[in-house]
């Protein structure tokens, strides 16, 4: 039996400047996820989680909260950019487009702007990304660019941490 490797994200040598990256989970927005949300970050605009206030508003339903929009953005680009990256180091030009309400399903692309060897830190580099968000009728809901360190492939932070087990996993029946 062989161990393959499962996706262990990019490294800094695996990003070209004009890559686009397609996201591929989408994420419906559900109404606990909005309540949630806005209780959990002490949002009190009862526009995200009052039936009656968003219903009474120019948009006719419940918003969801902005920065809950954000965060599901940067979560979905995770798996294709930052996997390997250790720390942010900006979030410019956020531009909210369009309304996200609950029930929207928003999906997520990135395009790498640029890249560069880190001058202070020979095991990693610096990475600026675009993110745009789509909701399920193809409207930009959002959009931001995303500067970040990312590991080296040969560095000591890419290192797998996966434990080995004192025993092989085996097909049931086989040895």
């Amino acid at each position: 039996m062989t161990v393959k490797d499962g996706w262990r994200g990019r490294f800094l040598e695996d990003f070209e400047v004009g890559d686009v990256y397609q996201h591929p989970l989408g994420r419906t927005i559900n109404e606990t996820d909005n309540t949630w949300f806005t209780l959990l970050t002490m949002n009190t605009n009862q526009a995200h989680f009052n039936a009656q206030v968003g219903e009474s508003s120019e948009f006719g339903r419940m918003l969801v909260a902005s920065p809950l929009t954000i965060a599901i953005a940067m979560g979905q680009s995770v798996t294709d950019t930052t996997q390997n990256a250790f720390a942010n180091l900006g979030l410019d030009d956020l531009r909210l487009t369009a309304p996200v309400f609950v029930g929207d399903t928003i999906w997520s692309e990135s395009i790498v702007l640029e890249k560069r060897e880190s001058k202070s830190r020979p095991h990693a580099g610096i990475v600026t990304i675009r993110t745009r968000t789509l909701n399920q009728d193809a409207v930009e809901v959002l959009s931001f660019r995303r500067t970040f360190y990312v590991h080296r492939r040969d560095s000591a932070g890419s290192a797998s941490l996966f434990p080995q087990a004192a025993t092989p996993l085996t097909v049931e029946g086989r040895s």
